[in-house]
C-alpha cells in the first residue's frame, strides 16, 4: 500500500478513467477527494468498503472558486493534499466537428475551456504546495496525439476522426507542465504527465484492427494498464521525476 495515508485529489473521477483510478488508489491505502463537475456516477454503495477515505465534491477546473473549495474541502477532511491527478476534459458544445467545419469560435473556445481549464488547477496546485511548504506531485493526462500527429489512415471507413481541438489541447497540456515545473524549481512541488494511447471503449473492430497493426502486442489499452504509471509518478518512488512526459500505448507511437 505504497499510499498509505496519502491524500489525492482527483480530478474528473465521474469519468471512465477517473473512476477506475479512484478505486485503485483506495486500494493502495490512499484518502481520495473525488471531485467532477457531476458525480452521478460515484455512487456512495460502490466504494462503501472505504467510506472513511473517499469522499465526492462537484468541481469546475475552468472556476477559480470552484477548485479552491475542493482544496477546502479535502484539507478540513484530511489535513493536507500530497498529490492530484487531472483526468478532467471540458469541452464545447460544437466540439470534434470536421476539421473544415469547425469555427474559429469553436476552436478557440475548446482551447480555452481544456488548455485554460488545466493551467488554473496547476496554478492553484502549485500556489498550495508553495504556500504551504507541502510535497506535491500533480500528474496530468496528456495522449499519444500530444506527441505525434493523428495516424488518420486508421479511421477511414469510420465514423470516428481525431479532432483538431483535442491534438492541440494534449500538445499544449504538456508544454505547460515543463513550463510550470521550470517556473517551480527549488520548491516541493513537481509536475508530470501521463500520454496515453487509445483506450477500448467497444469500438469499430475494423478500427480495432488497424490500430493494433501499429502496436507492440496488445494495441488499445484498458484503462487498468495505465494504473502501474499513475501510481508511480504520484508515489515518492518518482521523487526526482519532474516536468516528464510518459508515454503508455504499447508502442503505438514509435
Amino acid at each position: 500500500m505504497i499510499l498509505q495515508n496519502n491524500t489525492v485529489l482527483v480530478v474528473g473521477a465521474n469519468g471512465r478513467i477517473g473512476s477506475v483510478i479512484s478505486k485503485r488508489l483506495l486500494e493502495e491505502g490512499a484518502n481520495v477527494i473525488a471531485a467532477d463537475i457531476t458525480l452521478q456516477n460515484l455512487k456512495n454503495n460502490e466504494f462503501g468498503v472505504y467510506k472513511d477515505q473517499f469522499l465526492k465534491i462537484e468541481m469546475d477546473i475552468t472556476n477559480k472558486e470552484s477548485i479552491e473549495k475542493a482544496f477546502e474541502f479535502a484539507l478540513s477532511k484530511f489535513g493536507k493534499i500530497d498529490s492530484a491527478i487531472n483526468t478532467s476534459y471540458p469541452k464545447g458544445s460544437e466540439y470534434g466537428k470536421h476539421f473544415f467545419d469547425v469555427s474559429y469560435d469553436s476552436f478557440t473556445e475548446n482551447l480555452s475551456l481544456h488548455v485554460g481549464g488545466f493551467f488554473l488547477f496547476m496554478q492553484i496546485c502549485a500556489k498550495y504546495s508553495l504556500s504551504s511548504n507541502q510535497k506535491f506531485s500533480l500528474l496530468n493526462f496528456s495522449s499519444i496525439y500530444g506527441n505525434i500527429a493523428p495516424r488518420f489512415e486508421i479511421y477511414e471507413n469510420t465514423d470516428m476522426t481525431t479532432p483538431v481541438e483535442y491534438a492541440a489541447m494534449k500538445s499544449a497540456i504538456q508544454h505547460l507542465s515543463q513550463y510550470v515545473s521550470a517556473f517551480t524549481k527549488n520548491s516541493k512541488f513537481r509536475v508530470n504527465c501521463i500520454s496515453p494511447g487509445g483506450i477500448s471503449d467497444n469500438q469499430d473492430a475494423k478500427f480495432l484492427a488497424k490500430y493494433k497493426k501499429f502496436s507492440r502486442e496488445k494495441g488499445m489499452l484498458d484503462v487498468e494498464d495505465l494504473l502501474g504509471t499513475v501510481l508511480y509518478l504520484i508515489s515518492e518512488s518518482s521523487e526526482y521525476v519532474c516536468g516528464q512526459n510518459i508515454i503508455v500505448d504499447d508502442g503505438f507511437v514509435v
